[in-house]
């Protein structure tokens, strides 16, 4: 299926990744169960988080580790699959998977109280997607696909500004009041308009943008780094990227760009009803609970 049976099961499952994932879910259970009574204000962790953090890491071994990451470096359109599962599915579920005294110990970390700015709402917003949009200018995304250390690199940066910007709808803290429900549903809408301009680049264009999945010599090297054997015997056996999709790179291209631009959209605006809806309810009296405050948790805490 999708041309996975030309490769090995290390290709496809990325055994020492996998391994690295295992080793981060075991010490998750370990800091929640016999070393939790080593934090401050420790208290059970209910089997639903840790039911979102497990799926949340399971989420980002498929994107990072599994077929979705090895179907991202053959067709484009998985590549914006496993951007999405990343950074927009994962990231969320294991900050939710997070008990708030994990995270009261782990702010207390100095150059954390430094980076505390970071975490404003409209700072976070811009990172996060500027990042994102960067990374898919051409040039530089072929750049960062054919070095892996940079490559590497980006996707951990990525990875934390990600954090970043969903902790202003996650709020982990409870004590620490943060947007309210109206700053909030701005926040939601500018991270909704700010991805749209490179989701609209990578629609519109009149040609493939991207070497590593046109140009069969570039989408070898790139393949390099994550299947074994030689970049040439991949040319060899499959002449390039065409090989493995029924789509042309330029269709698949649109499908990865429109992909990304509806999961972006169906997150956020689920996002958008749930906090509308809490809002809407406190405004006319029917919920207690403030969620209004300074602009960033992590300013209460640090």
């Amino acid at each position: 299926m999708l041309g996975l049976q030309y490769f090995s099961f290390a290709d496809l499952w990325s055994p020492l990744f996998l391994a690295g994932m295992l080793l981060v879910t075991a010490a998750y259970f370990v800091l929640i169960g016999p070393l939790s009574s080593r934090f401050s204000g420790a208290a059970p962790v209910s089997f639903f988080r840790r039911t979102l953090f497990v799926c949340g890491m399971v989420a980002l071994y498929l994107a990072q580790g599994g077929p979705v990451s090895l179907l991202g470096h053959i067709m484009f359109s998985f590549h914006m699959l496993s951007m999405a599962l990343s950074y927009l599915v994962a990231v969320p579920l294991i900050m939710l998977g997070i008990p708030d005294w994990i995270w009261r110990a782990a702010l207390k970390v100095n150059p954390l109280r430094r980076l505390s700015f970071l975490a404003h709402p409209v700072v976070a917003a811009l990172l996060f997607n500027g990042l994102f949009s960067l990374y898919h200018v051409p040039v530089i995304h072929d750049y960062v696909m054919l070095h892996f250390t940079v490559h590497r690199l980006y996707y951990m940066i990525l990875f934390l500004t990600a954090a970043l910007m969903w902790w202003t709808l996650i709020n982990p803290l409870p004590e620490r009041k943060m947007a309210s429900g109206l700053g909030k549903i701005g926040f939601i809408f500018l991270n909704m308009v700010l991805l749209t301009p490179a989701c609209g680049l990578i629609i519109f264009a009149g040609q493939p943008l991207y070497a590593t999945y046109s140009d069969p010599d570039a989408w070898a090297k790139a393949m390099g780094y994550c299947v074994s054997g030689d970049p040439a015997a991949l040319l060899k056996a499959f002449g390039g990227p065409t090989f493995f999709g029924w789509l042309s790179p330029k269709v698949d291209q649109q499908v990865g760009g429109i992909a990304m631009k509806f999961i972006q959209e169906f997150i956020f605006a689920s996002m958008l009803a749930y906090v509308f809806y809490h809002w809407y309810k406190k405004e006319n009296g029917q919920d207690d609970r403030e969620d209004s405050g300074p602009s960033s948790g992590l300013e209460g805490v640090v």
